[in-house]
């Protein structure tokens, strides 16, 4: 990188070359997507720590990837976000077996809402967890990443009607161990 030039997201380090839209369109494209991304990164990573790293790197990489003077599409950021978790989960994997001793991982929060919305909330978020990954990164993807079934399927490298019908078979799951508990 050049000294004395600033560095923003879509630069090119090699030429310095400025890549990215004008600062608003940066300002207004990550304030409408940047919790989606979080909350994806978050749900991949299991850690609020970790998933702000992988959203990091991941946003530069979608950056870098896409045309000058546009924003990144959605669906290569989710599965930039997710190569990137991979990746990190296979590192904490090696660095765990070195050390014979993984540290804890935090909680990530799935649900936001205030407290007399807390119990639910935590039944809601052991239901999720409780599904296998592959309908749960589905779910993510749909609930909170708000892609179509046909995004989802590109960034999980399944087919679309793959992707739905995990989506189907999670929201059944998800019913049943919900009955009683809430209305449903």
């Amino acid at each position: 990188m050049n000294p004395g030039v600033p560095f923003h997201p879509g630069t090119d380090e090699h030429t310095c070359v400025d890549k990215t839209p004008n600062p608003e369109d940066w300002d207004q494209w990550l304030a409408a997507h940047a919790g989606r991304f979080l909350l994806y990164a978050r749900e991949r990573t299991g850690s609020t720590a970790d998933a702000e790293d992988v959203l990091q790197d991941a946003l530069v990489e979608s950056w870098r990837r896409t045309p000058a003077g546009r924003t990144p599409d959605d669906a290569l950021v989710y599965a930039t976000i997710r190569r990137r978790a991979i990746d990190l989960g296979r590192s904490r994997d090696r660095r765990a077996r070195r050390e014979e001793k993984a540290a804890p991982e935090s909680e990530a929060v799935w649900f936001a809402c205030g407290v007399e919305q807390a119990e639910t909330a935590a039944l809601l978020e052991r239901a999720v967890r409780a599904l296998p990954e592959k309908q749960r990164e589905i779910i993510g993807l749909k609930v909170w990443g708000e892609l179509t079934f046909e995004e989802a399927a590109r960034v999980a490298g399944v087919p679309p009607a793959t992707a739905a019908s995990r989506y189907r078979y999670a929201l059944d799951e998800l019913r049943k161990r919900l009955k009683g508990v809430l209305d449903l």
